[in-house]
């Protein structure tokens, strides 16, 4: 068997190894278009409309979700908007970021004040795209042995994530097997990163007030030094809850903004902090919550201060499972060889593709995207993000081989 320019398949159908260059180029144009004019959670309509269109013009029948963003579509079933029980499913995310783009000299830089696209959905999106329409002519030739669904999921960077208004609104329906990707600037394009177990962490937000009755800063001993409190709340709290379970678990609370005060010499009355809290394995993060409140409220009453704690529940970890694992590093090696897939450790990041796998089996890869030889790492969520473009045709290759694969399984 040829593996690195086709897939041989029984019946003697051959799914191609590699895009027609006329597909690459226009889904590398898509993706650009998406990066021109990111849009936050929920609010994707221009995306959404994007897509819908897109995959109508191939001949398919999307939905678009109840709330009016997100996209799900079938491949191969009677109707292609049914439902086959044990489906391949193909998730992206769809959805930018609320931070200004940095990419002076880029032609495709964002058209929109304060968004980027910095995490990579739109190449997560243009691969599951890409991977549709390469699979709707295979099974207009008759070639798609099982039917295969596209979620195009809205607001994956919004806590709790729009992954649980996906699922509910029937994205799981007769959904055997779940797989996606995440870009990784860490690995370079071409190649992705592979995990069976635990592959991001869970990720929880904190928003905190703390009040005291304010005075001079001449007489700090006659009030609640309300600075102090937060400067404390900030220090401790992380090193207390550090102390209350295993350190293998990574538990680790991060401040991200903290307001207090407005004149050098008045000690203020009103103090608001947040951060995330983070956490490596299912079972602290369960318990988290009870963890860092009482951290939170030992060291407010210590200093005197009166504290009001939002715990925001987020995302589990994204926990890879064995079969799904195995179908992406074939599917890969059956693209590109063995040496295209790598070993990836856990990340801290958080990812709410988690709650698709609370409900049926399911795999994240890292999806390599940095020019081969570049050594500056354009980090996630950084305003000058981008990607190396053959990312794309990776994507879609990957996704196409494990759509037959799994047919095979």
């Amino acid at each position: 068997m040829s593996l690195e320019s086709e897939v041989d398949l029984p019946g003697g159908a051959v799914l191609p190894g590699a895009l027609p260059e006329a597909l690459r180029a226009e889904l590398v144009a898509f993706r650009r278009d998406l990066h021109m004019h990111p849009e936050l959670g929920n609010q994707e309509f221009r995306t959404t409309a994007a897509i819908k269109e897109r995959l109508e013009q191939a001949g398919l029948k999307p939905r678009v979700l109840s709330s009016g963003t997100g996209v799900i579509c079938d491949i191969g079933t009677d109707d292609e908007a049914g439902t086959d029980s044990g489906m391949l499913a193909l998730r992206a995310d769809i959805d930018g970021l609320p931070i200004p783009d940095m990419k002076t000299e880029c032609p495709y830089r964002s058209t929109v004040p304060d968004r980027a696209h910095a995490c990579g959905h739109d190449v997560h999106t243009t691969v599951v795209l890409g991977t549709g329409l390469v699979l709707a002519e295979l099974h207009r030739q008759g070639l798609l042995p099982r039917p295969v669904r596209l979620i195009f999921q809205p607001a994956e960077e919004v806590l709790p994530g729009g992954a649980a208004d996906a699922i509910a609104d029937g994205a799981l329906d007769g959904v055997g097997r779940i797989v996606a990707v995440h870009c990784d600037p860490r690995v370079d394009a071409g190649r992705i990163g592979l995990r069976e177990g635990p592959i991001t962490s869970a990720c929880d937000r904190l928003e905190i007030t703390l009040d005291g009755p304010g005075g001079h800063t001449a007489r700090p001993h006659l009030t609640t030094d309300l600075v102090t409190a937060v400067a404390r709340v900030v220090t401790d709290v992380p090193a207390l809850v550090g102390r209350r379970v295993d350190s293998r678990s990574g538990l680790a609370v991060t401040w991200g903004r903290i307001e207090s005060g407005h004149a050098p010499n008045v000690i203020p009355q009103h103090a608001e902090l947040s951060g995330t809290v983070r956490c490596l394995d299912l079972e602290t993060w369960r318990q988290a919550p009870d963890i860092v409140v009482a951290a939170i409220d030992e060291v407010a009453n210590l200093h005197g201060a009166k504290s009001e704690i939002n715990y925001v529940r987020g995302v589990p970890p994204v926990v890879n499972e064995a079969g799904a694992t195995a179908l992406l590093r074939d599917a890969m090696v059956a693209r590109r060889g063995v040496d295209s897939v790598e070993g990836t450790e856990q990340s801290l990041g958080g990812e709410d593709f988690s709650w698709y796998l609370e409900q049926v089996p399911g795999a994240m890869a890292r999806l390599g995207v940095r020019p081969p030889g570049e050594r500056t790492v354009r980090d996630l969520h950084q305003g000058d993000f981008d990607v190396d473009e053959h990312a794309i045709t990776v994507g879609v290759e990957l996704f196409t081989a494990a759509a037959f694969l799994d047919a095979l399984r």
